[in-house]
């Protein structure tokens, strides 16, 4: 099967951190970019960050830079996304999503993992 699996969210303090993992299944992970989406309550999606293949080029939102790191282990088909300095405007399911290109969509999507950000 091919699929996606996020885990890690839960609930932090403000200026808290957390990392999220997707594992990755049924489809070769170290050949194709990963992203990172999240929707806040009342919201629509956001992307949030997005590595290449080889987890040499990083991008991010304005949002989190400098705050959050995504990163993989292609050995283990897995994503990460470290996020440091938490705030209330993170609180949000995570996705992690497979691109299809630039500004192309996705074509792949985890199930989410819900952060909440609250004291």
């Amino acid at each position: 099967e091919v699929q996606l699996v996020e885990s890690g969210g839960g609930l932090v303090q403000p200026g808290g951190s957390l990392r999220l993992s997707c594992v990755a299944s049924g489809f070769t992970f170290d050949d194709v970019a990963m992203s990172w989406v999240r929707q806040g309550p009342r919201k629509g999606l956001e992307w949030v960050s997005a590595v290449n293949w080889n987890g040499r080029n990083t991008y991010y939102a304005d949002a989190v830079k400098g705050r959050f790191t995504i990163s993989r282990d292609n050995a283990k088909n897995t994503l990460y996304l470290q996020m440091n300095s938490l705030k209330s405007e993170d609180t949000a399911v995570y996705y992690c999503a497979r691109p299809l290109g630039v500004d192309s969509g996705y074509d792949l999507w985890g199930q989410g993992t819900q952060v909440t950000v609250s004291s």
